[in-house]
């Protein structure tokens, strides 16, 4: 059974200046990481499929297969956090 995409709540777990960095293209604040994600992320209709995950002090991997309308494969997402907030994903070959 999918799961019910919360873009609000995908969007209200960074931080005031937390960021996504695709590739090495940068997204910083909720407007530009919004503009990432109506493109390639939420609304790029996606299925993510974690494979591994791995978690050392706040810093959270997830290797996961990616299938959307935008890209496919298998990629690496690390996540920096503080408290419960995300400050950064990075997406890179997984």
């Amino acid at each position: 059974m999918a799961a019910e995409i919360n873009e609000a709540g995908f969007l209200d777990a960074f931080t005031e200046n937390g960021f996504v960095d695709d590739w090495g293209r940068i997204f910083a604040g909720r407007d530009a990481i919004t503009g990432w994600s109506d493109n390639e992320f939420i609304r790029a209709t996606g299925v993510l499929t974690p494979e591994e995950v791995d978690q050392s002090g706040s810093a959270v991997t997830v290797v996961e297969d990616w299938k959307s309308t935008w890209a496919n494969g298998r990629s690496s997402l690390a996540f920096e956090t503080a408290g419960d907030k995300i400050v950064s994903m990075t997406i890179r070959e997984g």
